[in-house]
């Protein structure tokens, strides 16, 4: 029985600082330890662990728990395993669960008893007459008896009480909870899977825990196509891996695992013979299937499509997986050719094809310089120096030392190589001289060895930032613009496609701009309404007027077209997706001048306040345009 007393014996043996130091860089301060927070994104330290206490603490996320609660949240570990670890760890013997997590246990047994009758019912229901299309589309993808047998498959009759009438045995309460059925105020409930085709979502033992369903009409546009459990008590989809209790018996074999995008392509690759794959469950990539993936191997292949929305996924990838990383565990990514998914290409060329495409795998830091390089273009000085400050963001996010300072120096020789190509020097000619600033003249606008002031004062731009948004985005940053173009693709959802591949790849964004991108595949069916419920279901609230008080942009005007919305929020967003590119380069100007003094670095720092002033009264002009 785990009383309270044996697990306060189990915290006493646990050195914390020891265990949260093995994934996260932890600095000595006093008599405690302080980091950068796992568990946000932040550019200093306001993460505390305090081995006397026993316990952690996010002074900025308010994260906070002890060595259990960490192994949980953290490393992504039930209750009961997590105990098993710590004390194994501490030489301790795990006695029985207390009654109260007996009675959690039993509620998630019988719950997993509910999940194992519908996937009879449902696999019997392929069988059956109804089953007919679905049996059919199966045939489409080639799978043969022994992949449909060995994966599952079922099928979801039509009718909204098919399920709850053949699973009449348990309480509908239960259903519900099971994520099979639907609640809604003042209806009776529905079952939540309906003409689909079924695939049980399994844990790492095995277990039922959760469905996912392909609809098989295509007349049904108002759906979407795959359909996924809420999380149960049974599910939680970020901590999930689709087929791990299969691909991991076959990763001990090969050495190597494989993502890909969804749970289709897992078992394209499985039929096909390669059995070390794994997919996530409707998100991109999370923190804790990370750390999974490496309790199995050090260096887990990622294998995206090869269109802009794989791009976009394996760049999501990245950004989650360069806080965590750590001596010998990294990540390796693969993008198959454009307008192929996995199960496209075997049929295509093969399985040997596919093999080749996976032995083919770049490293994390190859295709973070190569997304980085090919997301914009790089005609101008400032574009280059923008891809230089988007690059040592990312490296900051890093927080091994000896990791980050080797990604700097890499990514810093690729960008020299790149922005500084070698080519004969004049100086080798004999033309060479030494650099003599010229001595600045009254109105020559030239250099006269001493900082000048900028060409508006501090205080003016100061306020204007405040007032309009413009100051600088830190990752994550909500401002007055930002939640005005929210609030604008809410209310203009047919505009999502058209921005965003220029959002997704634009850094430090609002976090609601990356969950609207997330939606903009079905734009033209959603609603704004639609979109409103699903910031609310991500955590994320709607933008509220007085985000952005005092902005007229047109698009936000009731009596606006939709022609001139259009037009209206395209410039917003060129000017929120020029902003961190500009404010980057002003940055690297500014610190080359610093350190160097120069006549050509106090050249490019004036230049490039200057253009930030005209963007700043560009925006402005367009904030106020519509002012009566």
């Amino acid at each position: 029985m785990l009383t309270p007393q044996w697990l306060d014996q189990l915290r006493s043996r646990t050195a914390l600082s020891a265990l949260i130091g093995r994934s996260v860089r932890l600095q000595k301060a006093g008599r405690e330890h302080r980091a950068c927070c796992p568990f946000h994104n932040e550019n200093s330290p306001s993460f505390y662990v305090n081995d006397e206490k026993g316990f952690y603490h996010c002074f900025g996320c308010g994260a906070h728990g002890d060595a259990i609660r960490w192994m949980t949240d953290h490393q992504g570990l039930a209750f009961m395993d997590a105990v098993k670890e710590l004390a194994a760890e501490a030489g301790m013997d795990v006695p029985a669960p207390d009654p109260q997590m007996a009675r959690a246990a039993e509620k998630r047994d019988s719950l997993r008893d509910v999940m194992a009758a519908a996937q009879e019912w449902f696999k019997a229901s392929l069988s059956g007459t109804e089953g007919a299309a679905a049996r059919a589309y199966l045939a489409t993808r080639g799978f043969d008896a022994h992949t449909v047998q060995r994966f599952g498959f079922g099928y979801a009759p039509e009718g909204r009480q098919a399920l709850k009438d053949a699973l009449s045995r348990f309480p509908e309460a239960m259903l519900i909870e099971a994520g099979l059925r639907i609640a809604v105020e003042e209806r009776d409930p529905y079952d939540r899977f309906r003409g689909r085709l079924m695939l049980p979502i399994e844990d790492a033992r095995g277990r039922v825990i959760a469905f996912g369903g392909r609809i098989l009409s295509k007349g049904k546009t108002d759906a979407p196509k795959y359909l996924n459990s809420p999380d149960t008590p049974l599910f939680d989809k970020g901590r999930t891996l689709y087929n791990l209790h299969r691909a991991a018996p076959a990763a001990r074999q090969s050495g190597r695992m494989v993502v890909v995008e969804g749970y289709m392509d897992v078992i394209a690759l499985a039929a096909s013979g390669i059995a070390d794959a794994v997919a996530p469950l409707g998100t991109a990539l999370t923190e804790q299937q990370i750390e999974m993936l490496w309790r199995h191997v050090e260096t887990p292949v990622l294998c995206f499509d090869g269109d802009a929305a794989g791009q976009r996924a394996a760049m999501r990838a990245i950004t989650r997986a360069l806080p965590l990383l750590r001596p010998a565990h990294s990540l390796r990514i693969v993008r198959l050719p454009e307008g192929l998914d996995p199960d496209d290409l075997i049929k295509a060329r093969g399985a040997r094809a596919m093999e080749d495409v996976l032995g083919d795998a770049k490293s994390l830091v190859e295709v973070l310089w190569e997304a980085e390089r090919d997301a914009v273009p790089l005609n101008t000085p400032e574009d280059k120096a923008g891809l230089k400050a988007r690059l040592m963001a990312h490296v900051e996010t890093i927080q091994h030392p000896d990791i980050a300072g080797l990604y700097r120096r890499e990514l810093q020789d690729r960008y020299s190589e790149f922005a500084f190509p070698r080519r004969e020097s004049r100086w080798q000619q004999g033309g060479g001289q030494n650099f003599q600033p010229r001595s600045n003249q009254r109105g020559s606008g030239k250099w006269n060895g001493k900082p000048a002031p900028a060409p508006s004062s501090p205080e003016s731009i100061s306020r204007l930032n405040t007032r309009y948004g413009t100051g600088g985005t830190a990752s994550g940053s909500r401002d007055a613009l930002s939640a005005a173009i929210v609030a604008g693709l809410i209310r203009w959802p047919a505009q999502l496609a058209r921005h965003a591949e220029a959002l997704a790849r634009t850094p430090g964004l609002d976090p609601r701009f990356e969950t609207l991108v997330d939606c903009y595949g079905a734009a033209d069916s959603l609603e704004t309404g639609v979109l409103a419920t699903i910031l609310h279901e991500s955590g994320l609230a709607q933008p509220s007027a007085a985000e952005y008080a005092g902005l007229r942009f047109g698009f936000l005007l009731p009596d606006t077209s939709e022609e001139q919305a259009a037009a209206e929020l395209a410039q917003a967003i060129d000017l929120l997706v020029e902003r961190p590119v500009l404010e980057a380069a002003l940055a690297t100007a500014t610190a080359r001048f610093e350190s160097e003094l120069s006549e050509s670095a106090f050249a490019e720092q004036q230049r490039l306040l200057k253009r930030k002033l005209e963007f700043d009264s560009r925006l402005r002009q367009m904030a106020t345009r519509h002012a009566s």
